[in-house]
């Protein structure tokens, strides 16, 4: 928990001042995307390998091998952020800067959902993964709480101070992972088994995490802009309304998720219920006028989403046996990191044609997500008992 709060918050810091650090820098929306898109290239591409190292050589060594990977190429980025502010370095050698920082970011992260979510199935019944999914949010959702809050803080001494201050807490998540993850003896394992990325078994649940992510990386790379476009917002100012949305966001992942630890619902139900709520908040950002309006419909459609990402967790976790968690987990992660590829890219393209597209856009796709979960066979959608 300790490093997905870290990391969660460290990089919602950074999304919550891409849109001024672009302006200001000389870059275009399109090139902002790509940046962030980056992250979710890599994340994509080392997220199964990452889950299968972890079926093969353990959770810990995976989870410590990712945190210090983290840190390292999240210091390089904030680094070059900061010689880019400073000494106002030309927009190529940024954008070439801030693609690889946000690359290295991805793929060494990517280890981390995908080994903790193996370490939870490896040790939680299935009628309690969702719950226990959702506890591990509550420390990504506390991150996303206090990024955007830290950025709308300090943003005022400077776009680069809130990521040279967040970059103090990916060491100290390092050690917290090497003192508290114990290491595990060696055992005889079930041989694993290969599991095919489009295995059938697993088609709805990736789907359904592709467009929870895909949605969630287009509110994250539009709302800088937006801020700026449809508010009328100065770069500083902009920097403030975001980092204040992405706080509310947090609040209520963690409000959310938080009471959906206590709730024996089954993965399929929570989801159905979660992007409807996601779809009217997300959808609602095309009517905002104000400031606070655009922290409302962010609060509402993160309310949503927290009953999604556990659930969808949950869903990969119990479709197969134990010696595919790991892989499973990569699965997931790859599904997540394509989500995080395509969606900047969408959402900036189609913010240049119309500024309330891209939300449009996501409340559709999560109401047809909730369709399809609700469509399932009645079995599915019961409340989960032991197995």
């Amino acid at each position: 928990m300790a490093t997905t709060f870290s990391g969660s918050m460290a990089m919602m810091a950074f999304v919550a001042l891409i849109g001024p650090i672009a302006r200001v820098a000389g870059l275009a929306p399109w090139q902002a995307g790509m940046a962030v898109s980056a992250s979710g290239v890599m994340w994509m591409l080392g997220a199964r390998p990452w889950g299968l190292a972890s079926d093969r050589h353990g959770r810990r060594p995976v989870l410590l091998a990712g945190a210090l990977g983290f840190t390292l190429s999240y210091w390089a980025l904030c680094l070059m952020i900061d010689a880019t502010l400073r000494w106002e370095l030309p927009a190529g050698l940024a954008f070439l800067g801030l693609a690889l920082g946000r690359a290295l970011v991805g793929g060494t992260y990517a280890a981390i959902p995908a080994a903790s979510g193996a370490l939870i199935a490896d040790r939680v019944p299935p009628e309690r993964r969702a719950a226990a999914m959702a506890l591990l949010g509550t420390g990504s959702g506390a991150g996303l709480v206090v990024g955007p809050a830290l950025a709308a803080l300090l943003a005022q001494y400077g776009l680069s101070v809130p990521l040279l201050f967040t970059a103090a807490l990916p060491p100290l998540a390092l050690l917290v992972l090497w003192r508290l993850v114990p290491a595990q003896p060696a055992q005889p394992r079930p041989p694993r088994k290969a599991l095919p990325l489009w295995d059938a078994r697993l088609r709805h649940p990736l789907l359904t995490g592709f467009t929870a992510m895909f949605s969630v990386a287009i509110a994250q790379v539009t709302i800088g802009f937006y801020a700026l476009d449809r508010l009328g917002l100065a770069p500083d100012a902009a920097a403030e309304a975001a980092g204040t949305a992405l706080m509310l966001v947090g609040l209520a992942l963690v409000l959310s998720q938080a009471l959906a630890t206590r709730l024996r619902i089954a993965p399929a139900r929570m989801i159905g219920l979660g992007t409807l709520v996601a779809a009217a908040g997300f959808g609602s950002v095309a009517l905002v006028t104000q400031g606070w309006m655009l922290g409302a419909c962010y609060f509402v459609a993160a309310a949503g989403m927290g009953w999604v990402f556990p659930a969808f967790s949950a869903m990969v976790a119990n479709a197969v046996g134990p010696q595919e968690q790991g892989g499973a987990a990569g699965a997931a992660g790859a599904a997540q990191g394509l989500g995080m590829v395509l969606g900047p890219v969408a959402g900036s393209l189609l913010y240049m044609l119309g500024h309330s597209l891209p939300y449009l856009l996501v409340a559709l796709m999560l109401l047809a997500v909730s369709l399809s979960m609700w469509a399932r066979p009645a079995a599915t959608m019961a409340a989960p008992g032991p197995r």
